[in-house]
């Protein structure tokens, strides 16, 4: 090759070079400092564990232009997604000021997955319109997703076993997502456990779709414990705390859920459903928890 065509070579590769490093823009700076925690860090698969999030907005932040939703990803030891959490913080982030500390926490049900061991949690701040991901301080694994915490993932069957009796329709899931499962109730649903005899909590995470609140009535073994309001359409999480003398001194424990309105899909006016079962609340957990 002549010197000419050598230097010329060289030339081009040099404008390459420089062109892709002028291409690619310096990331931002960080706009807050992201921490996760959880109130057990070993859970087993189907449990309840509360989550708190913290973002420590940095003292010269711009202002937030629209609303962030927050990632969250949980992956398994090979790096691979299991589920996500991503949702919308309860102070949107065009409220977020420069200093100040956004801590909210959010209960969430262990997905039924096929996996135990260790889990790690990723969280970044991304645009719904856009996708695109703001800087944030961590330790980032690329595309400004940040490693923030872990969780010991134990076997199901360490979970109370609930029996689902009478009252329930049969399981149904989501169009779409395999992972949202629920089942509707009829006026009366009975569940019924092992008595772990001593206090206990349970949860119960459901919705309504009647047009007017619902009334619900926690009862166990035939004694009332709890009421729930159960508004239209808005999912809810609920604890009812579980004495040793509620639970009783038997084997088995028997819990009632009674609804005071059901409602026949058919039935509606302008409805446009051809569903003709009588549908309490619908559920998407329920669980006991030994303290």
């Amino acid at each position: 090759m002549s010197s000419t065509r050598s230097c010329f070579v060289l030339s081009f590769c040099a404008l390459l070079v420089a062109a892709g490093c002028r291409s690619k823009e310096p990331d931002a700076p960080a706009v807050a400092t992201p921490s996760v925690s959880f109130a057990h860090t070993r859970v087993p698969l189907g449990s309840p564990v509360e989550v708190t999030y913290k973002f420590q907005v940095v003292p010269n932040a711009p202002a937030f232009q629209e609303n962030y939703r927050v990632m969250v990803h949980f992956l398994d030891a090979d790096e691979e997604l299991m589920w996500a959490d991503d949702h919308d913080p309860p102070v949107p982030s065009t409220q977020w000021k420069p200093g100040q500390t956004i801590e909210y926490t959010r209960m969430m049900f262990i997905p039924i997955y096929p996996y135990v061991g260790k889990a790690s949690v990723h969280v970044g701040l991304y645009s719904p319109k856009t996708q695109k991901r703001l800087t944030l301080t961590g330790q980032t694994v690329g595309q400004h997703e940040y490693t923030l915490a872990s969780l010991q993932l134990l076997p199901h069957s360490e979970n109370v076993f609930l029996l689902f009796k009478d009252g329930w329709h049969p399981q149904e899931t989501a169009q779409g997502n395999s992972a949202v499962e629920w089942q509707w109730t009829k006026k009366t649903a009975t569940l019924s456990f092992r008595n772990p005899k001593k206090p206990s909590v349970f949860y119960l995470h459901a919705d309504g779709a009647y047009i007017e609140p619902q009334t619900l009535a926690v009862k166990v073994n035939g004694q009332q414990v709890d009421t729930i309001t159960v508004t239209p359409k808005q999912e809810f999480i609920h604890k009812t705390p579980l004495t040793v003398q509620q639970l009783g001194p038997g084997d088995m424990v028997e819990l009632t859920l009674e609804v005071d309105k059901t409602w026949v899909p058919a039935l509606l006016p302008n409805g446009n459903s051809k569903d003709s079962r009588e549908l309490g609340i619908r559920v998407f957990h329920a669980f006991v928890e030994p303290q």
